[in-house]
């Protein structure tokens, strides 16, 4: 992959709250640290937008991380959780997400998409050949579609140096006389 970043660079990031969340919880039972991941994205860039696409639920609970982001610069976009009969659940943003990059690609010089899912593959493939902008990804590492790191500019991948993007209860010392 061969990829240039530099100062100048406006860069959009789009994150995939839903697949990061699970990634993190599925992989090492703890939070993501999106602060770490928008900073991981930018690499001293300039940011244009970041939008984190979140799925609320009925108790409204999440409303302090949304708030988090808020703070951090990120955006978000909310969509209730879809229960349907039978019990259920569909919580998905794929398409609101690429819509978004399509309508900001010619505004930015690189987009990242903040995901593993292999979904966003025919994305980046548009985004590099129409858009002509730089698509980079970030994500696990080992729940991330290999398709989707071999097509994006760059991968960043967050397994190897997960406590920098992980947040949650540490170890706690036992101290003995």
């Amino acid at each position: 992959m061969s990829v240039i970043k530099h100062k100048e660079q406006r860069v959009a990031v789009f994150i995939d709250t839903q697949n990061l969340y699970h990634s993190a919880k599925n992989l090492y039972k703890k939070k993501v640290n999106f602060g770490a991941v928008l900073k991981e994205a930018l690499a001293g860039r300039k940011l244009a937008r970041a939008i984190a696409y979140v799925i609320t639920s009925e108790t409204g609970e999440e409303q302090g991380f949304f708030d988090a982001l808020g703070k951090l610069g990120i955006e978000t976009k909310t969509k209730d959780l879809q229960i349907f009969p039978g019990g259920a659940k569909k919580a998905d943003w794929d398409v609101g997400l690429a819509i978004d990059a399509v309508k900001i690609m010619a505004k930015v010089d690189a987009i990242v998409i903040a995901s593993g899912d292999g979904d966003f593959v025919p994305l980046v493939e548009y985004l590099k050949t129409s858009g002509g902008c730089q698509v980079e990804a970030i994500s696990f590492g080992r729940s991330t579609s290999s398709r989707l790191i071999e097509i994006a500019d760059d991968f960043i991948d967050m397994d190897r140096e997960p406590g920098r993007f992980l947040i949650g209860p540490q170890r706690q010392k036992i101290w003995r006389k």
